[in-house]
């Protein structure tokens, strides 16, 4: 079988989350695709038989700003929001994991600010069984 880190490569985090996602998301919060200040993109942090860390990568777009304020918030948001789809992205992530239902659980953590152009939010997949 494969390491995580293979399976969870950068184009398999793009078929996850696709970047077309992220247009999509300020369209339906702002109503123009263009409004955004981040591109939203995933990526594989660390893994181990019991633990897979993820992470939605909020990139600043050109010269906006990525304030704080407007991504602490976030985690709520994307928890919520049919374009984010969390549920259906942890399902997948788990199903190329080869965690079978009811095996697993996630949790969505905190904006963290990286850097001025990068804030991050933590995704956990943890298996239980």
């Amino acid at each position: 079988m494969p390491s995580y880190e293979e399976i969870f490569s950068p184009a398999c985090m793009n078929e996850v989350f696709p970047p077309e996602r992220t247009p999509e998301f300020f369209e339906a919060l702002f109503g123009d695709p263009e409004d955004g200040a981040y591109d939203i993109r995933m990526s594989l942090l660390s893994a181990s038989d019991r633990t897979l860390n993820f992470l939605f990568e909020l990139h600043q777009r050109g010269d906006a700003c990525l304030a704080c304020n407007l991504t602490y918030g976030l985690p709520g948001v994307f928890m919520r929001h049919p374009i984010i789809n969390i549920k259906g992205v942890t399902a997948d992530l788990a199903k190329r994991a080869g965690w079978e239902d009811g095996t697993w659980e996630w949790k969505l953590g905190n904006t963290e600010e990286i850097s001025k152009a990068l804030h991050v939010i933590p995704l956990v997949l943890r298996r239980t069984a």
